[in-house]
C-alpha cells in the first residue's frame, strides 16, 4: 500500500512539473492552419496581409519624447498565430524607455541611427549594459527587466525592434509599482523608505 502511495507521489509530482515546464516554456500557442482569420471575415484578400499604420513615420520630424509605434496582433490582425511583431522605437536626445519587461518574448533591437545605453538585469540580479552604435543589433532575453537611454543631448535615436510573439506585452515597472493600489505603506516597507518618499515618486510619474 504505501508502495503504491509512494508511486502515485511520483506520478502527481512529475505531472505538476510538466505543467509547470509548459507554463514557463509557453510561447505564442501553435496554429493548424496557415493564417488565422477574424471570426467577423470568411475571407481576405492581399491587404489583410499588409500594414501600413509606419507610413507616417517616414520622414516626420522627432517626437518631443521616447515613442513606441508598434505593428503588434492589436494594430495588425494577421498577425495572429504568426509569434512575431514589431516596433519602430524613436528617442529624442536626451529620453529613456523606462525600465520595463515583455513577459512573452525576448526582444532583438537594431539600431538604424544614433547611439543608445541598453542594459539589463538577469535573475541572479547581474547587470548587462552595452553602448550601441549604428547598425549594432542587441538582443534583450524574454522577460526580463531592461531599459534604453538616448545619452546624446543633440540628437535623436532610432530603432527597430522584432518580438518573439505576435503580443510580447509591456510591463513598465515604474507605473506597475508607483501608479498601482499597491498601498503606500506597503511601498515604503519594500523599499525601506518612508510614506512621504513613495508620495513623491508616485507625484513625479503622474
Amino acid at each position: 500500500m504505501e508502495s503504491k502511495t509512494s508511486s502515485r507521489k511520483v506520478l502527481l509530482a512529475l505531472a505538476i512539473s510538466l505543467v509547470i515546464f509548459q507554463m514557463a516554456s509557453a510561447g505564442d500557442p501553435d496554429i493548424l492552419t496557415d493564417f488565422v482569420l477574424p471570426l467577423e471575415v470568411p475571407s481576405v484578400d492581399p491587404s489583410y496581409f499588409t500594414f501600413s499604420g509606419l507610413r507616417g513615420l517616414i520622414g516626420a520630424p522627432p517626437p518631443e519624447k521616447f515613442k513606441a509605434t508598434k505593428a503588434s496582433m492589436a494594430e495588425f490582425p494577421a498577425l495572429n498565430g504568426q509569434s512575431v511583431s514589431y516596433a519602430i522605437l524613436q528617442y529624442p536626445a536626451g529620453s529613456v524607455n523606462p525600465v520595463h519587461t515583455h513577459p512573452r518574448a525576448a526582444e532583438l533591437l537594431f539600431l538604424m541611427s544614433g547611439t543608445l545605453q541598453v542594459g539589463f538585469i538577469d535573475t541572479t540580479n547581474k547587470f548587462f549594459n552595452q553602448t550601441l552604435q549604428t547598425g549594432d543589433v542587441f538582443v534583450f532575453p524574454k522577460g526580463l527587466v531592461h531599459f534604453q537611454y538616448n545619452a546624446d543631448a543633440n540628437n535623436c535615436a532610432w530603432a527597430i525592434s522584432a518580438f518573439g510573439s505576435a503580443n510580447a506585452g509591456t510591463v513598465s515597472v515604474p507605473n506597475s509599482v508607483f501608479n498601482t493600489s499597491i498601498p503606500d505603506k506597503i511601498l515604503a516597507k519594500s523599499f525601506k523608505t518612508d510614506i512621504i518618499t513613495i508620495q513623491k515618486l508616485k507625484a513625479g510619474l503622474a
